[in-house]
């Protein structure tokens, strides 16, 4: 097992270092891309990304400074093509003379999601093509050796189209410096595309740079700032109502009130990362990789504790019992397991990730970690309800209401995520082009949402009082111990004098033995007779 706790461990770092090296900055990056054989052309993927078009006062002109740490909040949205270069195998060249003019045509295509359609076509109803063909030149009137495009019905300047071209038996080609300006709101995509077969194995180095009005991120990620902002001002609130309680009871407090003071400090800090996280990136246009990586270990280890804490409350771990006997080695092995699985697809969706459209490694990831929560799930429910059983045979309503409680917002809670999940994979299976990129925000704050609420729920079931410590695992029978109870663990007691003579008559009473009931009757009876 230790070995696997290895091999996991390497797997994270990998990963890490992996996409340090891969992409860290708002733009994509292209380092020596291989063009892949799609049909009958060549491409390579430029991004895709939700963009939101340019404000009016700024459309017509050209943008303001944009440099990195600049002024960036100029209402100019664009595409801007970076030092890209294409170099093609010297057997390609080799077959071309020195004083020729073009001998190889790439072209950059940009379009939005709605215009997939105006590119490419098919000739007779046969497999549809990306370049043109002599059949579809007769048909469609398109040119040999190019991108088939037509135009768009909302402008006929779009797709563009920016031609590069290789000259005389050269290796390599640069593309001009431009800057596409959005004039409309959509899912944009870039491709680099060849229809000469000569440029076969060519590869691409470069960059583009991708700027919605207001900053650097992509239109997905821009709502998520302001979501951030409002959970860290709630995780906030919280964190002043339970320190006020924990600082005020501080003599009784259980270690299962530790656990939530932990949690919620986790999903404060994590908050707040993000919050930083986006605006730096927002701002300059880099997505700070330290951040980011700390953000998402951060976030896996607020959801291992935030589960491993509802397993053990469902056990009755701090209230009914005071450990979890031979269990604890299998739970800490679960949480160790969860927080693998939960930092490894974590990190893949964040860490360097700037495209809108997320990959098809996320599915993979996600199967590990789908399958850990419903495990715990079951596992839960099953330890709750024998904790219920418990309770209901010690006759210990005021905590079996309590448990009960839980139990409810659980199970809400639980229906809840199987109805988002459905929702989340109707969304995406109805959305292939992620053309809904503009609510795509709400999947991912939903389970941030539900977390905090659950954790709430928690937070007023378990929130520190004068006498937690005292009852914690107290085995009480009667309405006057039920009245003590709901005291200690509810609210705490309201007048300290009346609840410590309580607490002495309850003592009392449980300390008067039998024998001194019938030694008190048998004086009693013996004095009647005498009078």
């Amino acid at each position: 097992m230790k070995k696997f706790g290895n091999l996991g461990l390497i797997l994270v770092i990998v990963v890490v270092f992996s996409a340090i090296d891969g992409g860290n900055t708002s733009m994509h990056v292209y380092d020596h891309e291989i063009f892949r054989e799609v049909g009958n052309a060549f491409l390579v993927s430029g991004g895709s990304e939700g963009i939101i078009s340019s404000s009016s006062s700024s459309s017509s002109g050209s943008s303001k400074s944009t440099e990195q740490g600049g002024e960036i909040q100029d209402g100019h949205s664009f595409i801007r093509f970076e030092n890209v270069t294409f170099w093609r195998t010297e057997e390609a060249a080799a077959k071309h003379s020195s004083m020729a003019h073009s001998t190889g045509l790439i072209q950059a295509f940009i379009f939005e999601a709605s215009d997939r359609d105006n590119i490419g076509g098919s000739a007779y109803g046969g497999q549809k093509a990306i370049c043109c063909t002599q059949d579809l030149a007769k048909l469609e009137g398109c040119k040999l050796g190019e991108v088939i495009r037509r135009p768009s019905a909302w402008d006929l300047k779009w797709p563009i189209v920016i031609n590069t071209q290789f000259s005389g038996d050269s290796i390599s080609a640069e593309m001009e410096q431009a800057e596409i300006s959005i004039p409309k709101t959509g899912m944009y995509n870039l491709f680099f595309m060849s229809c000469d077969p000569s440029l076969k194995g060519m590869v691409m180095s470069g960059k583009t740079l991708w700027k919605n009005p207001d900053g650097y991120l992509p239109g997905r990620m821009a709502p998520l700032m302001n979501f951030y902002i409002l959970m860290s001002i709630a995780y906030v609130l919280l964190s002043v109502a339970w320190l006020f309680q924990y600082i005020r009871f501080w003599k009784d407090i259980l270690q299962i009130q530790n656990c939530i003071t932990l949690v919620i400090g986790l999903g404060l800090f994590e908050m707040t990362l993000w919050y930083f996280d986006y605006t730096h990136f927002n701002r300059t246009g880099m997505r700070p990789i330290a951040i980011t990586t700390w953000v998402v270990t951060i976030g896996a280890i607020r959801k291992t504790v935030s589960r491993l804490l509802i397993l053990c409350v469902s056990m009755g771990y701090g209230v009914v019992r005071p450990t979890l006997g031979g269990l604890t080695s299998k739970v800490i092995l679960l949480g160790l397991t969860y927080f693998l699985a939960s930092e490894l697809l974590d990190i893949t969706e964040n860490v360097g990730t700037i495209n809108d459209i997320i990959g098809k490694a996320r599915l993979f990831l996600v199967l590990p970690d789908v399958f850990l929560d419903a495990f715990l799930i079951l596992w839960i429910f099953t330890s709750l309800s024998k904790t219920l059983e418990q309770l209901q045979a010690k006759r210990s309503s005021v905590k079996l209401d309590i448990y009960r409680k839980f139990s409810n917002a659980l199970a809400v809670t639980v229906i809840a995520s199987i109805a988002w999940i459905c929702y989340e994979v109707y969304f995406k299976a109805t959305d292939p082009f992620s053309e809904k990129w503009q609510s795509a925000w709400i999947v991912t704050a939903f389970w941030d949402i539900l977390a905090f609420a659950l954790l709430c729920v928690i937070c007023y079931l378990w929130g520190p009082s004068q006498s937690s410590q005292r009852y914690a695992y107290s085995e009480e029978v009667g309405d006057e111990s039920d009245d003590e109870e709901s005291q200690s663990l509810t609210r705490g007691a309201g007048g300290g004098d009346l609840s410590l003579v309580k607490q002495e008559k309850y003592v009392a009473n449980r300390g008067a033995t039998e024998g001194d009931l019938l030694d008190e009757n048998e004086d009693d009876i013996e004095e009647d007779k005498r009078e």
